[in-house]
């Protein structure tokens, strides 16, 4: 961004309010459709698997976006599990779907593996002998998001125990489709071949499994692993203390709503601070592998970011920074944010977080980072920073491949930008 543009922004910034809810931005104003135009770019490159070309491709455009404005850049190479399926299908006699393949995926080969479908309920309770079964585990209801939580992993590793060759978990949720779970980065997590499959799409399986109906389940395809990059912008004004804040951009799918308001507050973030903020250096950190339990961040941690010492407050930016509310009954979009949302931050910052976040949904009622801390935030804590804010939530289709365009408002989320930018004003 040349400097007059960079001037124009901030000017524009500053004449709107800050705490949206108070007087929502202009319909066609500057900064809504700059934040319009940055989830419209993020959006556009499609899939975010860790190492795809989306993901590269997105992580090169974040990073020329902040040399523009005078951010030296750094990369840290990062390899990162792939699988690429050419099949992953569960078939019965004639009823056949497609599956999620959980990773890091175990490859059933092209001739698939097959076995009697027995169903496992979400306590691991099995309507049969699972010897040399296929494990159709009915997962319990909800916004799912990683395979490590206890409610997927037990009855799944439960079904391997008890002798399953395999195991298609059915990921029930509120919209019916397939959740695809965060994983274990290193290794595979189960003892076999895991799919999951969408509720939508599973009763006839489920009335296979009453029936002792045997089924082959197909995942075969070419995977290993492969490079992608973390990466840092540093603008270093020779003074003792850092700001930092740090978002994903990697994830399952299009990752609209969990990842694109995030990645949007984060650019709106590095726009104001590059001018106004004087008084610390700067550290805006994007990580990929996310999906992966947060094998990214816990890399650039190591690093690629400021020491504790010498960071004033760390801002994370995750999941469902302001992803779209949604009618159950006739599953149209609101206008409204998503309230399932969450702030944690330092106990000395929630006096401020209070006042900030009035009349945003979710975030208006933070919590103090010792209650409560998710994803990567949680990894910065552990690291040892001694103030920080972040946060994280689970939207509707959240993990789903119908996080798409709907699930975002440019104004919403420049709304929460924009609160985002007054916190960290008087954070500082």
């Amino acid at each position: 961004m040349h400097e007059t543009s960079r001037r124009t922004f901030i000017a524009a910034s500053a004449a709107l309010p800050l705490v949206a809810g108070t007087a929502p931005a202009a319909a066609n104003s500057s900064p809504e459709s700059r934040v319009a135009a940055d989830l419209e770019r993020y959006i556009g490159f499609g899939n975010k698997h860790a190492g795809g070309r989306g993901d590269i491709a997105c992580g090169e455009w974040l990073a020329s976006e902040l040399e523009g404005l005078g951010f030296a850049i750094e990369r840290q190479s990062l390899s990162v599990p792939f699988f690429e399926a050419q099949r992953s299908e569960l078939v019965c006699g004639a009823v056949k779907a497609t599956v999620w393949p959980q990773p890091i995926v175990i490859p059933t080969g092209a001739g698939g593996i097959t076995g009697r479908l027995v169903r496992v309920d979400s306590e691991g309770r099995r309507s049969a002998a699972l010897d040399g079964a296929i494990a159709l585990v009915d997962l319990p209801f909800g916004r799912l998001s990683t395979a490590l939580a206890r409610p997927v992993s037990t009855p799944i590793k439960a079904a391997f125990a008890a002798g399953a060759v395999a195991v298609v978990a059915i990921t029930n949720g509120p919209t019916g489709k397939v959740i695809a779970l965060n994983a274990d980065g290193r290794k595979p997590m189960f003892a076999g071949p895991v799919a999951l499959i969408a509720p939508e799409n599973a009763r006839g399986f489920l009335d296979a499994a009453r029936a002792d109906a045997d089924a082959t389940l197909f995942l075969d395809g070419t995977g290993g692993h492969r490079p992608t990059f973390n990466f840092i912008g540093r603008i270093d004004r020779g003074k003792s203390q850092w700001l930092a804040v740090s978002t994903p951009r990697s994830g399952w799918y299009a990752c609209a709503g969990e990842r694109g308001p995030g990645v949007a507050a984060w650019l709106w973030l590095a726009r104001w601070a590059s001018v106004a903020i004087r008084d610390y250096n700067l550290a805006f950190i994007c990580n990929s592998g996310h999906e992966y339990e947060n094998l990214g961040a816990l890399e650039s941690l190591k690093a690629l970011a400021p020491k504790p010492a010498v960071t004033k407050l760390w801002l994370h930016l995750g999941a469902n920074v302001a992803a779209q509310d949604w009618h159950e009954g006739t599953g149209r979009p609101l206008p409204s944010v998503d309230p399932q949302r969450y702030l944690s931050v330092s106990r000395s910052l929630l006096p401020l977080a209070r006042t900030t976040f009035i009349g945003l949904a979710g975030l208006e009622a933070p919590y103090t980072s010792d209650v409560l801390s998710a994803g990567e935030l949680s990894e910065v804590i552990a690291a040892g920073y001694g103030t920080v804010a972040g946060v994280f939530g689970t939207h509707r289709y959240h993990h789903v491949a119908e996080d798409d365009g709907r699930c975002v408002s440019p104004r919403n989320v420049l709304a929460t930008a924009m609160a985002f930018q007054q916190f960290l004003a008087k954070a500082i």
